[in-house]
């Protein structure tokens, strides 16, 4: 009777830690402008939306935004250690790339540090997901072809999941994007904030 009592508590105490585990998984979010709320308040934007409807929700995962407008992918490998020196995270989402396509950053560089990024985070045992990112097309096929394929081939090098551009059916409405032409506004929101719920959870469970 001891030794099945006891092995009922074990279980039921591996059925709670595992329950703790998932409630406080802990994204980390490396990116830029189009999800530091460009042009709005914090509160309006879709990282903070997400985190309140996941909470409501007992989804078992909160977003870290450490998402910075103007941010480029070196700027994000410059911060990385410090961030990871003073919290500790269960996964990485890395965002970037925007700021060097539309600076014209040559495709080498902006791969190198994606490398690098990656790299970072699997010294930490952290699991990494790399967001494909897109620019207008008026850089040029040429330019446009080569940085789109650093994301494939950062990828395909680490084995790490490629997620598909959040913006891919928003940029082409007018009517959700800034003046700009570049960032979300506040209407998209919420359906980028529905995007990435299915997009965090899927790949969530990718990864388990």
């Amino acid at each position: 009777m001891f030794i099945r009592t006891s092995q009922g508590l074990m279980t039921i105490l591996l059925l709670l830690f595992s329950f703790h585990a998932i409630a406080n998984s802990r994204i980390l979010l490396l990116g830029d402008s189009l999800s530091a709320s460009y042009g709005m308040q914090q509160d309006q934007g879709w990282v903070h939306l997400l985190n309140q409807q996941l909470e409501t929700n007992n989804s078992g995962f909160q977003i870290i935004n450490a998402s910075i407008s103007g941010e480029t992918t070196g700027g994000g490998l410059s911060r990385l250690p410090g961030i990871l020196s003073k919290q500790t995270f269960d996964y990485l989402l890395i965002e970037l790339g925007g700021n060097d396509g539309l600076r014209g950053f040559p495709t080498d560089v902006i791969k190198n540090n994606l490398l690098q990024i990656i790299q970072l985070a699997k010294e930490k045992n952290i699991p990494v997901w790399l967001m494909e990112i897109k620019i207008p097309p008026n850089y040029g096929p040429r330019y446009n072809k080569m940085f789109a394929n650093v994301f494939n081939e950062v990828a395909s090098e680490t084995e790490t999941p490629l997620l598909p551009f959040f913006l891919e059916a928003i940029a082409i409405e007018p009517k959700l994007m800034q003046s700009d032409g570049i960032h979300p506004n506040i209407e998209a929101q919420p359906m980028i904030v529905e995007l990435m719920n299915k997009t965090l959870t899927n790949a969530i469970k990718g990864l388990r």
